[in-house]
């Protein structure tokens, strides 16, 4: 059970902190220390300066927080707009290349690795981002792009590119994403590993076709 909040905005933002630095430890077996990950851990930098720049932008004050959040992209190389909505012990993993869109919203204990983006299509107005739920894990290299929810305690597997809802209590993997696994079970024979290659497949296709064509004008010699 988490601890209750004080409603002090400046205790509130101590104990933010404080769990921030813990979860990183739980998480991640390379931290050695509360000071190594209060200093040196880029994910959590740009963490507290989301917070900071989102206090901002609650307030009306856009210019002062999109400053805040582009000092921020430029310093850790992790780009969250302020105006996102993220809930409490995000961990982003490493985060050089994390991109967070405007109308994101995350949930509580959520994991992002390196070189992840949570964006839109292009083609939504209004909520233009995804929602994570609780206890989601979006692995290195994946793309979530679109206004829907990917459901609590679901993982999305490195390089995914998700473009429509994943329910709860499943993984994901491949371009585009398709569930493999739901609530433990296997429903597909797919896995991070042996993922179909669209590219490779339209190549080994057009090589049949060659053959054939190689073979007729054989015939016909």
């Amino acid at each position: 059970m988490s601890p209750k909040i004080s409603k002090n905005p400046f205790i509130r933002m101590v104990q933010y902190c404080a769990e921030d630095i813990r979860c990183v430890r739980e998480r991640d077996p390379a931290a050695t220390s509360a000071l190594e990950v209060m200093l040196l851990y880029p994910g959590l930098h740009a963490l507290w300066m989301y917070r900071i720049a989102h206090w901002f932008s609650n307030r009306n004050h856009t210019f002062i927080a999109r400053a805040i959040s582009q000092f921020a992209a430029f310093v850790t190389r992790i780009e969250i707009h302020p105006a996102a909505q993220i809930g409490r012990r995000l961990f982003i993993d490493h985060g050089h290349g994390v991109v967070i869109g405007e109308t994101t919203i995350i949930g509580n204990d959520v994991t992002l690795y390196q070189g992840v983006t949570l964006g839109g299509t292009g083609k939504d107005k209004g909520k233009r981002h995804p929602t994570l739920g609780n206890n989601v894990m979006v692995g290195a290299g994946a793309k979530v792009l679109g206004p829907f929810k990917v459901g609590d305690n679901t993982n999305i597997a490195a390089g995914a590119v998700v473009l429509e809802e994943i329910p709860a209590n499943c993984t994901a993997v491949g371009v585009p994403a398709q569930v493999v696994k739901r609530d433990g079970i296997r429903v597909d024979e797919l896995d991070q590993i042996h993922v179909p290659d669209p590219v490779k497949a339209e190549i080994e296709s057009l090589q049949m076709q060659i053959d054939k064509l190689m073979e007729i004008q054989e015939k016909i010699r």
